[in-house]
């Protein structure tokens, strides 16, 4: 193995985690700076994720086809692309292109580096390096909000995007010696790989662009305000559509793109549910600085430092989670961290604390965030698995993850603009945030204390 291979895969992972980390903070100027509702500030989490879950897909079919190496730079090089557009944005929708730009690259940087390092190291060395990623999110969440403020303080938004030039930069010239070649797979015979799920793809982007713009009701300034219902029902058609275009692709001899097998399996049911609620949980932190800026009086350009201890408490609670993990199971793990985060979203929507009070409350928060989104349930998704499907049960980790997180963003924005805007409308969100994460934590009791051998999905697959 090169020795540069795997800090190359880990920066740049660490630059894709980054930018979400920094957009929290970053979030009360934007919208001073382009005069933006909350609404339209949660489509900004929006557009990075809609165009990353169809691009997770494409960039690892890409990379099984034309090799990692090309695919995890080309991937790069569309993230920093979308970071430049960003920086140079004139008005919303430029802003909101560079996003999706970001998306796009972003999407393919995770699965293409987990691939690198399931082609380049042994069996006993994945599992370790396949955590180390994980544990870069938590890296950035540590380092991401106080460097956003640090930025905004001394110069102003524009370098949170511009930074990431020179880590693309780096990436892209240590990548091209560290990472190793691939041939690219055959493309007849009995060796050719399946042919992409291309049905599969254009579905599952087209119901999620539903789903997103019916709730969100995005289209209404363009299209008329009664077109969300339709978008709705879209949505759900194009729902049922995937799963017969999925069931029968197998048979086209194409490589499904959602796996259902994986889904009937009632232990891996209930983990990608668990790991929606973990994405929703994660999400939900965007609007704490505007709550922060709009009840409490902090100034814009300090919203990242408000929730520092919030990060720091991440941190500690993905580590003690890491270490607590074998001694006391999955499922207590995961339960404590989703009963950590409905007790503080719960304690960051009172409104009588104060500023002192709301940031002791971002500290469960940031507790409980460390735990759900770190390895605990994508333990239970290695251990419930077959082996064939094992890359694909890690996928879809990432893509629940992704839609949890969307619909935060989605949910938040919407119920505040419902409740009138301002503090008071997102603190009803976050009552609400609090309700969820409840349920969730009930809902991660149907997990088995220990995981067992699953004959059925091995013959299946």
């Amino acid at each position: 193995m090169p020795p540069r291979l795997l800090p190359v895969l880990f920066i740049g992972v660490f630059m894709a985690a980054l930018d979400t980390a920094v957009l929290a903070p970053a979030i009360p100027v934007l919208r001073a700076s382009f005069g933006l509702d909350i609404r339209e500030a949660g489509l900004l989490m929006v557009a990075f994720i809609l165009f990353s879950l169809p691009s997770t897909a494409l960039m690892a079919n890409l990379g099984d086809r034309h090799g990692r190496r090309p695919v995890f730079l080309a991937s790069v090089g569309l993230f920093a692309a979308g970071s430049l557009l960003i920086a140079l944005a004139p008005n919303f929708a430029t802003l909101l292109a560079g996003r999706a730009l970001q998306g796009v690259g972003g999407g393919g940087i995770i699965p293409t580096a987990s691939a690198v390092i399931g082609d380049a190291l042994p069996p006993a060395q994945r599992g370790r390096a396949l955590g180390l990623i994980g544990a870069t999110y938590g890296m950035a969440f540590v380092l991401g909000p106080p460097l956003a403020g640090l930025l905004m303080t001394v110069a102003s938004w524009h370098w949170i995007f511009l930074l990431n030039l020179p880590i693309a930069a780096l990436v892209l010239v240590l990548g091209r010696r560290a990472l190793p070649p691939q041939a690219a797979a055959p493309r007849t015979g009995a060796g050719a790989l399946p042919r992409l799920d291309w049905a599969g793809l254009v579905l599952v982007f087209f119901s999620l662009g539903c789903l997103v713009l019916g709730i969100t009701r995005g289209l209404d300034g363009l299209l008329g305000r009664t077109l969300w219902p339709l978008l709705l029902v879209a949505a759900a058609l194009g729902l049922v559509a995937l799963v017969v275009v999925e069931t029968r692709a197998a048979a086209r001899g194409q490589r499904p793109m959602i796996p259902l097998a994986l889904l009937q399996q009632r232990q891996l049911a209930c983990t990608y549910l668990l790991t929606a609620g973990a994405g929703f949980g994660m999400g939900s932190v965007i609007f704490l600085t505007s709550i922060a800026t709009l009840q409490h009086g902090v100034a814009h350009a300090n919203g990242g430092f408000v929730l520092l201890p919030m990060v720091l408490c991440s941190m500690l609670g993905s580590v003690g989670a890491g270490r607590l993990l074998n001694r006391l199971g999955a499922r207590r793990v995961v339960l404590a961290g989703f009963v950590l985060l409905a007790g503080g979203y719960g304690a960051c929507a009172w409104p009588g604390w104060g500023l002192w009070g709301f940031i002791a409350a971002t500290m469960p928060v940031g507790l409980g965030v460390g735990v759900v989104v770190g390895g605990a349930l994508r333990t239970i998704a290695i251990d419930e698995a077959p082996l064939p499907l094992r890359g694909a049960a890690q996928g879809l980790v990432n893509i629940f993850t992704s839609v949890g997180t969307l619909m935060s963003a989605t949910a938040i924005g919407t119920v505040a603009d419902f409740a009138g805007g301002g503090g008071r409308g997102l603190l009803l969100a976050y009552a609400g945030v609090a309700a969820t994460m409840g349920l969730m934590a009930l809902a991660t009791l149907a997990l088995r204390t220990a995981p067992g051998a699953q004959t059925a999905l091995e013959s299946r697959a």
